[in-house]
């Protein structure tokens, strides 16, 4: 989330949101909206929970928690800023490798990669955690404790994810489960912000390796299924005119004025299309520009966030914005008594596509009878993660938190706490086997099987 604020900072702010904690991006208060749960994936799920390779691999997870706990500190003490999660990237696929991941390497914009092949091969299954945070190049994040508390900035989001997905690895190595299809289990660049998405984005591009199901870990807990994707457009509106003196230039063109005008045409029209139907909101969030008290601006600069889980309603926001902006140039200019026009660009900064994963996909029934199964209570939710491009893209996705519980996101108090945090990966593993399909001919421990010879 961007936290630039200037002394000219004005938000205007329709609609409501809060917090999921530790979740990348905003979402709705934790609601639990759960009809039941197909018997045959509730049945399904047992049956993988009583499987002896899968028992001892959540027996694995409570035993390497001192690993855990230190890969996540020396995860979290390696910086990943926007566009510069290059360090960690190194480091995340070293560890993936060590961990013993059959090939592990980092793409070309900087996401890490760790392949493990699965029997057959047939499909592919992702589970991934995003490498970056919120926090620029120069941020101490040194992990401090509070009693058993850790503190420290990214602790929770998404550095817990990556600790968890590495376990994962780890344990399946240790119990010899082997499944039928390939698994990459995948550290991303460009959650966070500005980032977009890109890390996913590029991951999924046409052309790419295709992929049958996506599973992202962000966030805490044991509870959480993010099936829809809430998605945003995000503009740059910036007006630009000659400038001048205050009075000697009096008359040209004001890009203020302007600013000024689409602010207010925009928000008076979205006002009156969000008040009803899904939620969508909107919010000018940071607004700049101008020198001085006795000089007319040469340019005035606003950026924008709209938010919707219906593509619909989003593109029809985003529309009224375009409109206002225009009609704000057009009357600026009308006013004018000398000099040239005024100008203005519309950039866009920000597109996180929306859809959703059917309640009744396989993905999301499997995650709520895993849910169940850990006696937890599922809860289906909207959020902006990297689940947003599989779902956008037809590709069966949820998002699923990585155990444990914290709070303060996105701060430089951001904290986590190990509450029976193997609940996180067991949870993570009953699902991906749910995906991958669990080869039930592999050796109960010793040599890998055929497959990963």
């Amino acid at each position: 989330m961007n936290r630039k604020f200037t002394l000219l900072t004005v938000a205007f702010i329709a609609g409501y949101s809060a917090a999921v904690p530790l979740l990348a991006q905003q979402t709705n208060p934790k609601t639990p909206t759960v009809a039941g749960v197909d018997k045959r994936y509730a049945d399904e799920v047992k049956a993988l929970g009583d499987q002896p390779a899968v028992k001892k691999a959540f027996q694995i997870f409570v035993d390497l928690e001192p690993q855990t706990k230190q890969d996540h500190l020396n995860l979290t003490e390696t910086p990943a800023p926007p566009f510069k999660e290059g360090v960690r990237a190194k480091k995340y696929a070293a560890m993936l490798k060590e961990a013993g991941a059959d090939s592990v390497w980092i793409d070309e914009v900087s996401n890490v990669i760790a392949k493990r092949k699965g029997r057959s091969g047939k499909r592919t299954i992702v589970v991934e955690s995003h490498l970056d945070t919120v926090f620029p190049e120069g941020t101490d994040v040194k992990v401090n404790y509070k009693g058993d508390t850790l503190y420290a900035p990214g602790i929770g989001d998404d550095t817990r994810g990556l600790a968890a997905i590495l376990a994962v690895l780890k344990g399946m190595e240790k119990a010899s489960i082997e499944t039928d299809a390939d698994v990459l289990f995948v550290g991303a660049v460009g959650e966070e912000g500005l980032g977009d998405l890109r890390g996913v984005k590029h991951l999924l591009r046409k052309g790419s390796q295709k992929v049958d199901s996506y599973i992202a870990v962000d966030g805490d807990g044991i509870s959480t299924i993010v099936h829809r994707g809430l998605g945003s457009h995000r503009y740059r509106v910036t007006f630009k005119g000659p400038g001048g003196h205050s009075y000697g230039s009096f008359g040209i063109v004001n890009p203020h004025g302007a600013l000024g005008k689409a602010i207010h045409y925009f928000t008076t029209e979205a006002d009156k299309v969000t008040r009803q139907g899904v939620k969508t909101t909107y919010s000018v969030s940071v607004v700049g520009g101008g020198t001085s008290v006795n000089a007319i601006p040469y340019e005035s600069w606003m950026e924008i966030d709209m938010r919707s889980e219906s593509p619909d309603k989003l593109n029809e926001v985003d529309q009224l914005l375009q409109t206002a902006v225009q009609r704000a140039l057009k009357e600026e200019n009308g006013m004018k008594r000398q000099g040239p026009d005024l100008t203005v660009d519309v950039k866009k900064i920000g597109d996180r596509p929306s859809g959703k994963t059917e309640q009744t996909a396989s993905i999301v029934q499997r995650a709520m009878a895993v849910t169940s199964y850990m006696n937890a209570t599922p809860q289906l939710e909207v959020a902006s993660t990297n689940a947003n491009t599989p779902i956008a893209l037809g590709i069966p996705a949820v998002t699923i938190g990585s155990g444990g519980i914290g709070g303060g996101e996105h701060s430089l108090n951001e904290w986590w706490l190990n509450d029976k945090g193997y609940l996180g990966m067991q949870r993570i593993l009953l699902l991906l086997l749910a995906e991958a399909g669990l080869d039930k001919g592999a050796p109960a421990s010793g040599a890998k099987s055929g497959a990963r010879r």
